[in-house]
């Protein structure tokens, strides 16, 4: 008996995943999140790598081509559908995203998202009675083609529409949200986003501002507290702008008539960032926020950097010494409060010390100190959370924020107890942070035995150093406005503007402080139901410098502006 020849040995095609990691498109760490989740989802890996924002539409198909050994074609020949395509209608090429396009040598030469669809394939051929041979295209590249060929597809009217009791304008069919996924995860789409996202890091943007208006789209970002306009996105892509991020952010793309609230964990430019996302209906569509949070930031957080004076410092510093008390924090939202918390954590974080935080949202993750996110929803509030903590036997506890009688008593019964506790208070003045306690109905004498002390602060944009100009003021103009000036003309500086600070004349914020001590004169003041003018004319005379007062040592430091300072203290 003879025997058989040896079998040819055909190498095995490459896994898409593996394709995409050899061409350098795909790092291994991200392939190995989209496998793990394709495990759960039961997809297509491709479609999960587009999804989670890992490669584009571009990388995908040129990859697929390689794998599947099917040509990529040029976008520019999907021009027009051949004669012999007449019997496939434009709704069955728009559904199944195919675009016949020539014929040649008897053969059907057809653009397919898809080349795997055997069916549709089967379908093409039986259709046109011709054999059938494809080639690979984007989902956008065709859709852009079948509009050019048969024009845009009207939506049919809803019925009742602009009634009463009619289809609102929120209602989602559910064709309409696979096009919202499906127009999301385009290219153009997903390389625009990232870039939006890469240029707010780039441009020092702690916020992202995406507002749809009746005549305009429009895309701000801020940059040092103050909002500016930046270039919107091509018109084509407007419309999935918006589904692209709450894709992002895990949020249901189909709900447009309510808030919602999602993250997205991504990297950019190499750097960790946690995006907090916010999407609110308006009259034009969904607003949306992105707020960005950079996760290595915390590992800068230092309190010698944050502007306080040397004196300052040196307060602080007796004050995190404390083994017990309650230390508060005070100014409106953007004043900086947390990251002065953050940094007073980052000090106090020694292995010989226990530190919980309750936190509405948690913004950075403190490595080594116990972070508790609220839930209001399942009943873990402030003073629920608060309660909790005491039993974990901590020595540092950061409540958030105070908002409320009962989680003012926990705190300050918690600083009695031998625990040093940091909280925020939205108070304009570090006076008016203990009438605020007293008005939410806690007992003068809580806050007398727990309150060490109150910083009050604000932000201030600084100059930045390549552009500021010297200038003349006079010290009647500048008395005036309230500043405390006995020269007869003072040099200030103003700011300009140059690429170095994208041409705001800033670059960067630093605070301006104004530290209360609790001493025996205030907590009689306070025992006697002073008001918070009086206690600030007790604490004046015990030292106390006002918020203005310190940004005037700024201004004549060169460090900001006259008119900066005015902006954020105008209503102390």
């Amino acid at each position: 008996m003879t025997s058989s020849p040896n079998p040819v040995r055909v190498a095995a095609p490459k896994l898409l995943g593996q394709l995409l990691v050899a061409r350098g498109v795909l790092p291994k760490d991200d392939l190995e999140k989209a496998l793990a989740l394709q495990r759960e989802r039961k997809d297509r890996i491709g479609k999960i790598l587009i999804d989670l924002g890992f490669i584009s539409h571009q990388d995908l198909y040129s990859a697929l081509s390689e794998q599947l050994g099917i040509p990529r074609i040029d976008a520019a020949e999907l021009r027009d559908v051949p004669e012999e395509a007449a019997k496939l209608s434009p709704g069955f090429l728009k559904q199944f995203l195919l675009f016949p396009y020539r014929v040649e040598n008897g053969t059907m030469l057809l653009a397919m998202a898809d080349p795997l669809d055997t069916e549709n394939i089967r379908t093409v051929e039986r259709l046109v009675g011709r054999r059938v041979e494809v080639r690979l295209a984007t989902e956008a590249e065709i859709l852009k083609a079948l509009e050019l060929s048969f024009g845009p597809e009207e939506p049919p009217e809803a019925e009742g529409a602009g009634t009463e009791g009619g289809a609102g304008a929120g209602d989602v069919a559910a064709a309409d949200i696979e096009q919202l996924r499906d127009l999301a995860s385009e290219a153009p789409v997903i390389r625009w986003v990232n870039q939006l996202i890469g240029r707010a890091l780039e441009r020092r943007a702690s916020d992202i501002h995406v507002e749809p208006f009746e005549k305009e789209f429009r895309i701000r970002y801020r940059i040092d507290g103050v909002l500016y306009e930046v270039q919107p996105p091509p018109r084509e892509l407007r419309a999935a702008v918006t589904s692209r991020i709450k894709l992002m952010a895990k949020l249901n793309i189909a709900e447009q008539r309510l808030p919602q609230d999602g993250r997205i964990p991504i990297r950019v430019l190499g750097r960790e960032l946690d995006l907090r996302v916010s999407t609110l209906p308006t009259l034009y569509g969904e607003s949306v926020v992105m707020r960005l949070l950079d996760r290595s930031a915390s590992e800068r957080f230092a309190l010698s950097t944050l502007g306080f004076p040397d004196a300052f410092l040196e307060k602080m510093e007796y004050y995190l010494g404390l083994p017990h008390g309650l230390f508060l924090v005070t100014g409106p939202t953007g004043s900086g409060k947390s990251t002065t918390l953050y940094g007073s954590l980052r000090k106090l974080n020694t292995p010989d010390r226990k530190i919980i935080t309750i936190e509405d949202p948690v913004e950075y993750q403190l490595s080594g100190v116990n972070q508790i996110h609220v839930n209001p929803q399942i009943g873990l509030t402030f003073a629920a959370g608060l309660r909790h903590i005491l039993r974990q036997d901590p020595d540092v506890i950061m409540v958030g924020e105070i908002r409320d009688m009962e989680t003012a008593e926990i705190a300050m019964r918690s600083a009695l107890t031998g625990h040093l506790v940091f909280s925020t208070l939205h108070t304009n003045d570090a006076p008016s942070a203990v009438t605020r306690l007293t008005d939410m109905g806690v007992e003068h004498y809580l806050v007398c035995s727990s309150v060490v002390a109150v910083l009050a602060q604000r932000l201030v944009r600084v100059l930045c150093e390549q552009c500021k100009q010297e200038r003349s003021m006079e010290a009647e103009d500048l008395r005036k406005q309230g500043w405390p000036v006995e020269e007869s003309a003072v040099t200030v500086w103003r700011a300009v503007g140059c690429p170095h600070c994208g041409q705001t004349g800033y670059q960067g914020r630093v605070g301006i402080f104004e530290f209360m001590e609790m001493d025996d004169d205030l907590r009689h003041e306070v025992m006697s139901r002073a008001d918070a003018n009086a206690l600030r004319e007790v604490a004046r005379r015990r030292g106390l410098r006002s918020l203005k007062e310190d940004g005037w040592l700024k201004v004549t430091a060169g460090v900001t502006t006259p008119e900066e300072v005015f902006r954020v203290t105008q209503q102390v």
